[in-house]
């Protein structure tokens, strides 16, 4: 509780040394880039906005549309991150378990990465299938969804929009894999048996889909591609979960109803901040919805990503320089709607979270090393000099981030784009680039 005092007197000096300098429009120093950004026929077709803080002298040296708002897409898993340092501590709690006799009794805590296919650590695993307690799973009760306000419904099959759940298992997807000309493998195997060919033949190239209300999954008869591997949500239960844990340990598992005791264990299975680098560098959407549902159980003890979004608006929120409307973690809302101002709020409170840049600078990814921004930006003199989260959906394209100049400069940036026609995202991340690179070798 101190910890938390302590880090809200630093959140409210901070925000208010900000808006001292939110009046300046632009910088003399930055008349050129100012200039750059008005005479771009690319960016100025469409509705866009940047924020340029100077990190030591506490002040904008340049801000076109900074009190605006724009949809963040997974600019969003900024805010997250922060939540999720200041709310759900140094390890990610795997399992929540008591013994009883010869009775193992488990609680979920939201923890994503149980059996993930790349992220399991098999901590959680490995307990379980070492135990020579029976083992009974109680079920959590979740205030929220499993999607969460202003997700398209339409994308139930998409990789990216997993279900939200108490006890994840697998991440929540069933993994296709090619194997043969027209066959596929599942895992979980259990899914197999409800693998369907497409009653009639289809032309073109080879489809995968599931049934909206079931875990019905349908390919069509046509040859899978080579090393054809896909993800596809499946409809989460608890009765699911138990068939599926039972399947993996290859032991009978229980479910059952449970008041939760007062000496109950956490089981720890893995670093947060490694967590976190897992989720803002691919920008993973399951892991982000997960960490505010990690949250919610650590801070409030129930699964409630209400409260964690209260939370952040009584506390941080409050002293920002604009509105925040935040309805999820990873972005995929369309309600979601945030300033470039905001975001670099967000950003001097996470430097302040994180002093050492280069612990916080391996949070983002970084321009021609790795991430969603790999491809994006060359190095300089040999060396990354811009780390930042994108955020893209149809017609939004953001980066949010730290920028490091020739010089030395520290920068806090936020450059948003929205409502673009057509798919204009590749030219605009060009022009953004062209315009961070500049920066970057001129200051």
């Amino acid at each position: 509780m101190f910890e938390l005092m302590k880090n809200f007197l630093r959140t409210i000096f901070l925000l208010w040394l900000i808006p001292f300098s939110t009046l300046i429009v632009k910088s003399q120093d930055f008349e050129d880039v100012y200039r750059m950004l008005q005479e771009s026929k690319i960016l100025n077709d469409h509705f866009y906005g940047f924020s340029l803080y100077d990190l030591n002298a506490n002040k904008y040296v340049l801000d076109i549309n900074g009190n605006k708002h724009f949809t963040p897409a997974s600019n969003t898993k900024m805010y997250t991150t922060y939540a999720t340092l200041e709310l759900l501590g140094d390890s990610i709690p795997g399992l929540e378990y008591v013994e009883r006799g010869d009775s193992l009794l488990i609680w979920g805590t939201g923890d994503p990465t149980f059996l993930h296919n790349r992220l399991d650590t098999r901590v959680v695993y490995n307990f379980l299938k070492r135990t020579n307690k029976t083992i009974y799973v109680v079920p959590g009760t979740m205030k929220n969804k499993f999607y969460a306000h202003g997700w398209a419904i339409e994308d139930f099959e998409a990789y990216y929009q997993p279900e939200i759940s108490t006890f994840p298992i697998y991440g929540n997807v069933v993994t296709f894999r090619q194997r043969g000309y027209n066959h596929l493998n599942t895992s979980p195997g259990v899914f197999q048996k409800d693998l369907n060919f497409l009653p009639e033949p289809k032309v073109g190239d080879f489809e995968l889909s599931r049934s909206f209300r079931s875990n019905v999954f349908w390919m069509s008869k046509r040859p899978v591609p080579n090393d054809y591997v896909n993800e596809v949500p499946f409809i989460y239960s608890d009765s699911l979960f138990v068939k599926l844990l039972s399947d993996t340990l290859g032991k009978k598992v229980n479910l059952t109803t449970y008041k939760k005791p007062n000496d109950t264990k956490i089981l720890y299975s893995g670093e947060t901040k490694n967590l976190l680098r897992e989720m803002m560098l691919p920008s993973d959407n399951f892991i982000a919805e997960q960490f505010l549902m990690m949250c919610s159980w650590k801070q409030f003890g129930q699964f409630d990503t209400y409260l964690v979004r209260d939370w952040m608006k009584n506390k941080v929120y409050k002293f920002f320089s604009s509105e925040v409307a935040i309805f999820d973690g990873s972005g995929l809302s369309s309600y979601n709607k945030v300033t470039p101002q905001n975001n670099v709020d967000l950003l001097v409170l996470l430097k302040n979270k994180i002093p050492d840049e280069r612990v916080r600078f391996r949070l983002f990814p970084a321009g021609g090393v790795d991430g969603t921004l790999k491809r994006t930006y060359s190095k300089d003199q040999g060396e990354a000099f811009v780390f930042a989260k994108t955020g893209t959906i149809t017609s939004v394209y953001n980066q949010s981030g730290y920028l490091v100049t020739r010089s030395g400069r520290r920068l806090a940036f936020s450059f948003m784009n929205n409502n673009y026609i057509d798919d204009r995202a590749s030219e605009i991340r060009k022009e953004m680039a062209k315009i961070i690179t500049y920066i970057r070798q001129t200051y």
